[in-house]
Parts: structure tokens; sequence; C-alpha cells
């Protein structure tokens, strides 16, 4: 059976691994320790060293067993072709001499999409990617960069049917070329809606919830114009990297540094503005995209596909039956979809069955037994009592870390490294954002059993917490830690071959009567989500968690009573 290699050199850095129908994937800053992999600057070429090395290992593989290897192109620079081959010898040479020879590459958003449709099971689907910006368009479309690309996707071709195009503008030394970026807009806006040290997009995306659209709306509008054929043009420099123009509203001029000046309720009125002009836009895109192809399934994917509430309105609003996001729609998961593209349409291999998790990571090593930390004491070789042992501490709403099996691949975690919680109360959620060091306004996802998920939720959610569903009003009162102030929850739906969640929830179900937990990744602030037990133990310290839970072994906050006892009762 043949090996295919997948890797993404740029931010996210990332590497993925098909072999006898197995998918291997790890991000670097998973080792790096660096969230997004920027140890210098954006853009600084990186290989994805020991995130490849995983993958080899893990696979049983040596580099010359690799039969193909394919990367996500990035080069911006507008020329015919040449810079193809300039690229991959830049990036060839970052790797061990046998992989550096096989190396080719594909575009980003090509990519990107393809980490979505080979993995969605759906023999025909339109494809839609939307990000900052990614590879040169080339002769073929003139100057710019991908920006907003749509795809008509079948099992033997790709055909790129839509294309964000550049437009015209003055400049102080004459017309110039600007390609409008649905991603830079929202981060530009972003930039002046959330103070720093808070991540913005995800940031304002939440806030919005708090404001009224209506207040800024005509005047966010007036920036973006939506014309015939699914085209999208933005006012320069909106549309464009800009960390400097002032925004001018109410009079006043708003900037990324005077940000924190500004009145939150003004800034979640003009967060709520951007996110449904934001959503109105792609939506205007992918109805386009619909009449153009006829088919039934959307498959999103890029940066912008990050944005759950976009999400939910794209499954609503499109036109589209199903709308289908790829599992790790950031760069990182150029790495997948550039595998997959080796492994389906290279070598003509069948496409891989359609995930219900993502769990393609390493598995994250025992516990550490010769150094207790001090307030924790051990319950080891818990066995099949694990989950029930966690779901009675759960019962009684402590807050324990969940470390079980594979690594999750992407920004989201699904159950493998997690921080998991009762969602029953808001007092929950706001330990919580203290203890995570995030702002109060910050929302909480659930991770509810997947053929439980429309009775609590108005849609049935997305196996990698990708889109937010409304909850159902008679039942929000129960759920008040993942139901949002727009009574909205980015719903993880647990299937039954779940490794990582599955058991556990089924055990708090009987306890409690909610099918549901509120699951957040495990990690401090700004750091990637952690990878092996020796950080899970730091972490769960230094958050001061109830419990850890890792393995079979349970390591217990000394003023935390033994649940064992309380479990054995309710039996």
């Amino acid at each position: 059976m043949p090996a295919v290699l997948g890797l993404n050199f740029h931010h996210d850095t990332a590497a993925a691994l098909v072999v006898d129908g197995r998918l291997y994937a790890a991000e670097e800053e998973r080792w790096s320790g660096v969230k997004h992999n920027h140890p210098t600057r954006k853009g600084t070429l990186t290989a994805p060293t020991r995130a490849l090395q995983w993958c080899l290992e893990a696979a049983g593989l040596e580099p010359e067993d690799v039969d193909a290897v394919w990367a996500a192109s990035m080069r911006p620079t507008p020329a015919a072709g040449w810079w193809l081959a300039e690229e991959r010898e830049e990036l060839a040479a970052l790797l061990p001499a046998p992989l550096g020879e096989h190396l080719r590459l594909l575009s980003h958003h090509t990519a990107h999409v393809l980490s979505g449709y080979l993995l969605s099971g759906h023999e025909h689907a339109a494809g839609l990617v939307i990000d900052a910006g990614g590879s040169s368009l080339g002769s073929d479309f003139g100057p710019g960069r991908e920006r907003i690309t749509g795809y008509d996707l079948w099992p033997d071709r790709i055909d790129r049917l839509h294309q964000g195009m550049p437009t015209v503008v003055p400049g102080p030394v004459g017309p110039r070329r600007v390609h409008s970026s649905l991603g830079h807009f929202y981060r530009n806006l972003a930039q002046r809606v959330i103070p720093p040290g808070d991540e913005p997009e995800g940031s304002m995306m939440a806030l919005a919830a708090f404001g009224d659209p209506q207040r800024y709306g005509a005047h966010i509008r007036e920036l973006v114009r939506l014309g015939d054929e699914g085209e999208i043009r933005i006012d320069h420099p909106w549309g464009s990297a800009d960390d400097n123009t002032p925004l001018l509203l109410d009079g006043r001029a708003w900037t990324a540094e005077n940000v924190a000046e500004q009145p939150e309720h003004k800034r979640a009125d003009l967060a709520a503005a951007v996110q449904e002009v934001f959503a109105e836009s792609v939506v205007h895109i992918a109805r386009h995209l619909q009449r153009l192809t006829h088919a039934s399934t959307l498959v999103f994917s890029g940066g912008c596909a990050l944005n759950s509430h976009l999400n939910g309105q794209l499954a609503a609003d499109s036109g589209f039956d199903t709308l289908f996001v790829a599992p790790a729609p950031h760069d990182a998961g150029t790495a997948v979809g550039a595998a997959l593209y080796g492994w389906h349409y290279q070598l003509g291999q069948e496409r891989l069955q359609v995930p219900t998790d993502a769990a393609w990571g390493p598995h994250p090593g025992a516990l550490p037994t010769t150094t207790v930390p001090t307030g924790y004491h051990p319950l080891p070789r818990l066995g099949p009592g694990l989950a029930p042992t966690v779901a009675a501490l759960l019962a009684e709403h402590r807050i324990v870390g969940w470390v079980q099996g594979q690594l999750e691949f992407g920004p989201r975690a699904l159950g493998h490294r997690s921080i998991l919680a009762h969602p029953g109360h808001a007092a929950t959620r706001d330990r919580l954002n203290a203890i995570k060091k995030r702002a109060a306004y910050r929302p909480f996802a659930p991770a509810v059993l997947a053929e439980h998920a429309t009775e609590w939720f108005m849609s049935a959610g997305d196996p990698f917490m990708n889109r937010v569903a409304t909850v159902r009003r008679c039942r929000a009162d129960r759920i008040a830690a993942v139901t949002h102030h727009d009574s909205t929850a980015r719903v993880q739906s647990v299937a039954a071959d779940h490794q990582g969640l599955r058991n556990l929830l089924e055990q708090f179900h009987d306890l409690t009567g909610l099918p549901l937990l509120l699951n957040t990744s495990f990690n401090r602030k700004g750091t990637p989500i952690l990878r092996t037990a020796e950080q899970a133990v730091a972490a769960a310290v230094e958050l001061r968690l109830d419990a850890l839970a890792l393995g079979d072994t349970l390591l217990l906050a000394d003023h935390v009573p033994d649940p064992r006892a309380a479990f054995l009762r309710t039996r």
C-alpha cells in the first residue's frame, strides 16, 4: 500500500501521512509550544520537523518508504509559472533528501478544499475556500492571490469555477490592483473591537452576541458591496492587511491603539454589525456556487470557516441541503488536504472513511509516577471504573482535565485533550473563564451524545465543533454554562465510535439525565493544546483543576472527596 505525505511549511506548520488507508497528522506547535508556530514572524518558512518525524514513526516508515510528497504553495509572487519551481526548491531544501526529491506543490486553496471534500463522503459537492490569502493566481487570472475560490468537486476531477478577482484603486503613484480579502476585512475590524491580549477574530465573534447590529450596520455595509455572480468588493484598505487606518464612527476614530478606550457596549454593537455583514457576504457567494454547480452539498474550508456562527448561518441559508466544514479548516489542514490529494487523485486510492473524530496525533504517554504534585494524590489503575468515577466528579460540578488517547488535529479540543465540566450552572462558565484568563463574554461549547443532539438544540451540530446551533428554549436553563447570550452553542456531536468522550458522556447521562458536557481545550492562555502527560500534570496544577484523568489513572486534588464512595451509593 502506498504512503503519501502532506506538508504545510507556513504558519500553522503541520504534517500528515496517509498509509494503508489510515491518516496520521500533527501540528508542529504541539512540540514547539508556540501557538500557530510563529517563532519569529508570520510568513517564515518552517519545516514541521517533529510532526513529520512523529508521523513516520507512528506508521513504522522511513523517509525512503514514502511514495509521494505534496505541500500547499503560499508564494504570493504574481508570475506565470516559474514561481512554483522556485518555491519547490526552497521548500525541498528544508526536508531530508529522499522526501525533498519527491516534493510537489498544489495551490493553497485546493489543499484547503480537499481537506474537507475527500473526507466528506459526498460524490459531488461545491467547494468554497475563504481566507486572508493563498497562492499566486498566476497567468490564468492575472496578478493577485487566492482570496475567495469556488470549486465543482467530483471523485475524478477538481474544477475551479469561481475566483475573487482584484480591483483597481487610486494610489499615490497611480492606479494599483488590490485583491480584496474577507479574511483581512474581518481581522481588520476585529483589531478595532478587541483589546490586545485576546485572540481578535474569535473574541469578536463571541462579543457580537451581546450587540445590536443595527447601530453600525449601515456604515459597515458601505464598506462591502455584493455584485452579480457572487462578486464581493471591499472598500480599500479594509480588504487588505491594515493595522493603522482609523475607522470613523460616532465622530471618533477607532484604531487598534485606542480600542480599550471604547465602551464595551459600543464594541459589541460594532462586532455584531461586522459579523452580520461578513455572514451575508459569504452566503451571497455560496448561493452563487449553488447556482453554478447544482450540488446539494457545500464543502467549506479556509480560515474563515473557523467562524462557527457563520457556519450555522451557511447551513441554514446557503441553499445547499448539506454543509460539511473541513475538520481542520485552518492552514494546518492544508497538510491533510495535500496528503489526500496525492493519495486519491495522484495514486488512485480509495477515499478514506468519513471521520467522526480527528484523533490523528500522538498518545500522551504514561502519567509520571516519580513525583506526585503537591496538593494532589493519584487513584491508579481504575480501568473501566475511570469513566463512572469522573462522571461522579462532574455531576458534583468539579472541573476535570481529560487526557485520553491520540491527540486531536486542529484548533478544537474534541475530547482527547479537554477540560470538562457540568453544563448546568453559569457560575461554572465564569470560573472557567477566570481559570483560562479569557474575557467574561467568551462562551464554552457542549459535547453531546449525537443521538440526543436535536432534543437539546435546533440542529444536530458537528463532530468537529465547527458550527453553532440554537439551544431549544425549553432546555436553555438546564445548560446555562454552554448557552451563549444569543441562545446559541457551538455543538460537538459525539458519535457512537468516539474513543475519547463517548463512554464518559453515557455515564454522565445516566447520573444526571444530561447527555452533554462542557468541553474546552486543555491549555494555558496563549499556548497550544497540550500534547503529553507531563504537560497535562503541570497545566492541571497551574490551573488548579479539581482532577486530572490520564489513561486509567485519576489525579485528584486533596480538597476533593474520593468520588468512588458517592458513585457506589448511587448504584
